[in-house]
């Protein structure tokens, strides 16, 4: 097993696998996800950043944490290319999440518009992680357009359904060789455990612990899950059997022979 396993994007190491989604954003939740599921990423949606007269998510998040600036509201790739941009010239360095969503019912991305933003960011210099639908011709897309990672779906954004998507994930985890982030839908951390187990290179969530009754609690277990997750993958899971039994210890040497 690997003693130095650390997540690596734009130059910079993580310790964390867990990973931020603050668009349900409280103090508690950032202080809870920080503190005790010890997350390194958190992500902003820059048209939040000074939009409320009384308080600013920019000044809840620890100046350790590096700030993922999302591309939220943007219908097409111009748009989100110019949020991209604004977002770093406020100051939020040089990562960003592509998020574009023409569909505001099921809130799914638009591949095509995604695979463009992301050619034109990453040749700005951009550490650009696109939110994607899991497709596998999309993420060779992305990767060829430079992307630093791909995030698909697990199931609809705020779903708390899980691994809907889990077979199309574990195709991307299989053939691409960008660090796979799971995204949206993860609802508990039996799910991000699962999808650590695949061998995604992080999990991302925010209604699964947003709306939990004990919210620090929730992220604790979030991070003992991705832990533990990553820890199976790296030992190597056990066989799964398709039909029949093995039994664990020989079925001969009874006291009678």
């Amino acid at each position: 097993m690997q003693t130095n396993d650390t997540l690596r994007l734009g130059g910079k190491e993580f310790s964390s696998r867990f990973i931020l989604g603050s668009g349900k954003y409280s103090m508690k939740l950032i202080e809870a996800a920080v503190r005790d599921a010890g997350a390194e990423i958190v992500t902003l949606a820059v048209r939040r950043a000074n939009t409320r007269e009384q308080e600013n998510i920019l000044d809840f998040i620890p100046k350790t944490v590096t700030l993922l600036p999302n591309t939220s509201g943007a219908r097409n790739a111009e748009e989100a290319v110019r949020i991209a941009r604004l977002a770093r010239e406020l100051g939020c360095g040089d990562f960003v999440k592509i998020e574009i969503m023409r569909d505001s019912k099921y809130l799914l991305p638009d591949n095509a518009e995604t695979v463009k933003a992301t050619e034109i960011l990453a040749k700005e210099g951009f550490t650009v992680l696109p939110y994607m639908f899991p497709d596998l011709n999309v993420a060779r897309d992305l990767e060829s357009a430079g992307a630093a990672a791909v995030m698909p779906l697990a199931s609809p954004i705020g779903s708390n359904r899980g691994l809907a998507a889990g077979d199309f994930i574990q195709i991307l985890i299989d053939e691409i060789s960008l660090p796979i982030i799971v995204d949206a839908g993860i609802g508990c951390p039996s799910q991000a455990c699962r999808a650590m187990e695949m061998g995604a290179a992080a999990v991302m969530a925010n209604t699964a612990l947003a709306t939990a009754g004990d919210l620090a609690g929730m992220a604790a277990a979030f991070r003992l899950a991705i832990e533990a997750g990553r820890k199976a993958y790296l030992a190597g899971l056990g066989r799964v059997l398709s039909r029949g039994a093995s039994s664990s210890d020989p079925l001969t040497g009874f006291l009678r022979d």
